[in-house]
């Protein structure tokens, strides 16, 4: 028998319909990815830890009913996640309180550390965030997806329900105006607002 490890996450799925380890491993796989998406999405840690709890909840809760397109669950999860970021405010209250429910984690770290790291990534996501606030929602969304998250063209073009020319073009213009706005030299006037 294969084990999880060299599986694809096609055969994972079907698996965790009956086996808890098969889902176990796809969080493995791709928490850290979701949760990223979620962090630039909402620009809030917090929020994205939340909104990644709720992106497993529901793929568990969804896990007989939907098939995937394609090898990789990660175009699905990120689908899900720029939903449930959309969503977050009317859909926390009720994943939390399934939240509440679940027995607690370890903890391996300080929560000084914790908090220290917490703070330092949260400077980050603001600086990156920052840096790509001029483009339009739908670029945020490409950049997102496709440079930040490294999910495939066809793949982003998936999870935004738009053709992959559209995912090709809206990334070369999102490259074109950050390479511009990195290029642009700094003005007077920006110094004395920073």
């Amino acid at each position: 028998m294969e084990t999880h490890a060299i599986r694809d996450d096609a055969a994972l799925w079907r698996e965790a319909g009956t086996d808890p380890t098969a889902f176990g491993e796809l969080y493995e796989r791709h928490a850290r990815a979701v949760y990223a998406f979620c962090a630039r999405q909402t620009g809030d840690l917090s929020l994205a830890e939340d909104l990644t709890s709720v992106v497993f909840l529901e793929a568990w809760r969804r896990r007989r009913s939907i098939e995937l397109n394609g090898t990789s669950a990660l175009p699905w999860l990120l689908g899900t996640a720029k939903n449930v970021a959309r969503n977050s405010q009317r859909s926390l209250r009720r994943y939390r309180a399934a939240l509440g429910r679940l027995p607690p984690g370890g903890s391996t770290a300080s929560a000084e550390d914790d908090a220290i790291e917490r703070v330092d990534a949260q400077r980050t996501l603001t600086a990156a965030l920052e840096a790509i606030a001029g483009l339009s929602r739908d670029q945020r969304d490409v950049v997102n997806l496709v440079l930040w998250s490294g999910v495939s063209y066809e793949d982003a073009a998936r999870v935004l329900d738009v053709p992959v020319g559209t995912v090709r073009s809206r990334v070369a213009r999102a490259r074109q105006k950050l390479g511009e706005s990195l290029a642009a030299p700094v003005t007077s006037s920006s110094k004395e607002s920073s």
